[in-house]
């Protein structure tokens, strides 16, 4: 199906595209077009050969591959986090590669949820990602709370989009502690957490973010808006690999606070072979680590994290917008009439890496562009997830998909598939 709009603007956006070199960094299948990277980035040839080296390492070194060899094991997370902390505005000793999402959320509320008095609560949302959730009403479980009174979600108003004025309204005297996502999932909301940072520190009220979405796509400054802490996962926008290590962010004045979750690999790294039953904390956001680390999933990092410090996160932030705007321009020219509808913000203050396109056909519309070799994402319960990501993806390629979707659309290609999700979508 031919556009209305021509390509040869997409080319000669493409041509004039600083980042374009850095494609060639990607392993990219021949004749495919991915468009998932907010679910899982590509492997990159950098994080492969940092994969490899580590390997080599294990293989020549044996246990001496913890001080030795080419990526030494031992403070190879203290390494990992001072290359993450300029994606999320953190000091490096505010930084740790560690655990996972879920897992570091919940070493995080472990040590700053304390209810006291009338504050028990934790304030979340309706939109966020459930694992946080889940989490949440765990650690109330644990305290002898119930989550259907203690753990308060704030709904949106369109089911798309959370209101930050309602997000601050619920911000009572009975809120111990509130957790909320950068970006939503879903829509690719991009939340104000300097403004929601100050409004809980207004009230008494610690404040921490999920950055699952944002981290590696959108800049952040998590130290100079005064968030308490953070937590994100490294195998979507940062390439880090599937399964890979999460990281998290304290800030520095909670240093010193003994961490609710504690491990032998938060220790004090010149004490941590002393083999004392009494605990010696790292002194910075390294006490937050609990066990060993799994070194052959932060090994991909090393390569993957070279080439943000390269490209900087600041011009990753402007392509990415810049990918998304054309987008949404040729969904709204030639895709409207189909029956789409641009779930995502189109102020570029407000919107993540992702566009969110809306469809009652999501499910079979999202397996007829598999069938074209375009992979795109589902999420219930009519979400079509495309993220076209600044490294590796072209202005051709977001031409192409939109070209694509609209063949799909005029042929009622994806009448032949069952309108549902497949068991990961």
């Amino acid at each position: 199906m031919t556009l209305t709009a021509n390509r040869d603007e997409a080319v000669r956006m493409d041509q004039q595209d600083q980042l374009a070199p850095y494609r060639n960094e990607f392993y990219l299948r021949e004749g495919s077009i991915y468009m998932d990277g907010n679910s899982l980035g590509l492997l990159s040839k950098r994080a492969e050969q940092t994969l490899l080296e580590s390997l080599a390492d294990w293989r020549e070194l044996g246990i001496d591959g913890w001080m030795q060899g080419r990526h030494p094991w031992f403070e190879l997370s203290e390494k990992l986090a001072a290359l993450n902390a300029p994606l999320v505005g953190g000091r490096a000793n505010e930084v740790m590669v560690t655990g996972s999402t879920t897992v570091n959320l919940h070493q995080l509320v472990s040590t700053f949820f304390a209810p006291s008095g009338q504050r028990t609560k934790i304030l979340a949302d309706s939109l966020t990602f459930p694992s946080d959730i889940y989490a949440l009403q765990s650690q109330l479980r644990l305290r002898g709370l119930d989550p259907a009174e203690h753990l308060v979600q704030v709904e949106s108003r369109d089911g798309r989009f959370l209101d930050e004025e309602d997000l601050i309204a619920a911000m009572t005297d009975d809120i111990a502690l509130i957790v909320l996502p950068t970006v939503l999932y879903r829509s690719g909301q991009v939340l104000d957490m300097e403004r929601l940072t100050k409004a809980a520190h207004d009230r008494g009220i610690l404040i921490g973010f999920d950055g699952c979405h944002s981290v590696g796509a959108v800049p952040h400054a998590f130290h100079d808006w005064g968030v308490d802490f953070a937590y994100w996962c490294n195998y979507k926008h940062l390439n880090g690999g599937p399964g890979t290590v999460g990281g998290l962010f304290v800030h520095e004045r909670h240093f010193g606070t003994l961490p609710g979750l504690t491990g032998w690999f938060g220790s004090r790294k010149d004490k941590q072979f002393d083999m004392d039953h009494t605990l010696t904390p790292a002194e910075d956001a390294g006490a937050f680590q609990i066990g060993t680390p799994h070194v052959l999933s932060l090994a991909p990092q090393i390569g993957a994290l070279e080439l943000f410090a390269e490209v900087g996160i600041d011009a990753v932030r402007e392509k990415s917008l810049a990918l998304t705007d054309y987008m949404m321009r040729l969904v709204d020219e030639e895709l409207a009439p189909y029956g789409f509808f641009i779930g995502s913000p189109r102020d570029h203050k407000q919107r993540g890496a992702h566009l969110s396109l809306e469809h009652p056909e999501a499910a079979r519309i999202c397996k007829a562009l598999k069938a074209h070799h375009i992979i795109p994402d589902f999420r219930a319960p009519n979400i079509v997830r495309l993220a076209p990501v600044a490294l590796y993806n072209t202005f051709s390629d977001v031409y192409d998909v939109v070209a694509t979707l609209k063949t799909i659309m005029e042929e009622k290609e994806y009448a032949q598939f069952a309108n549902e999700r497949e068991v990961v979508a």
